[in-house]
């Protein structure tokens, strides 16, 4: 008889054990209990509705963003005011210098007009190329690029060669409603 309660408060006991020790294994992912009530509220919800269901899923999966339209926008400018892509797509080995020189000057004439209307640029740094400049600790590698010889840790001391440039303010206009801005300029077809 003894030897029986001695196993029943041992099975109840080794339960009860087993029961806190699988609660806290159950909760651990969802932080504690209340993530647990949380996550099976979330669930039930989700189960009975198909619309509360799908804004989970967009959740937890997003969609892959589309890339922004403004660059080919501002290509698309170049090549309609300036024709840049047309004379940067051509072959132009069969031309003389002098005929790439007279199409040069009325292209970069052009596309330097399009790009002081839709950006504000200034440069990187602001002393004059092949003044002495020192790269602080920290500098920003996407506006400073080091070249030549870069050993040891910063500061860096060196030559300015090209002072950089970086965009202001940009004025770039939106591609109408149902236009792919992804076209820079459409085919041209004479009737």
């Amino acid at each position: 008889m003894e030897y029986g309660i001695g196993i029943g408060i041992g099975l109840v006991i080794g339960l009860a054990i087993g029961f806190l020790v699988a609660k806290s294994m159950a909760t651990k992912p969802f932080g504690n209990a209340a993530g647990l009530a949380l996550g099976k509220k979330v669930a039930l919800k989700a189960a009975g509705d198909a619309e509360f269901a799908k804004k989970l899923e967009h959740l937890f999966n997003p969609p892959v963003p589309k890339p922004s339209g403004e660059p080919i926008r501002l290509l698309g400018l170049l090549q309609r005011d300036a024709r840049l892509l047309d004379f940067l797509m051509e072959n132009i080995g069969p031309y003389t210098d002098d005929q790439i020189g007279a199409s040069v000057r009325d292209i970069h004439a052009k596309s330097q007009t399009v790009l002081k209307k839709h950006l504000t640029l200034e440069s990187v740094m602001s002393q004059p190329e092949g003044a002495s400049v020192t790269v602080p600790a920290g500098f920003d590698p996407s506006a400073v690029r080091l070249v030549g010889n870069v050993t040891g840790q910063p500061p860096f001391k060196g030559t300015l060669q090209h002072a950089g440039w970086k965009v202001k303010n940009m004025n770039i206009p939106k591609t109408p409603d149902g236009q792919d801005e992804f076209v820079l300029m459409p085919a041209e077809v004479e009737i």
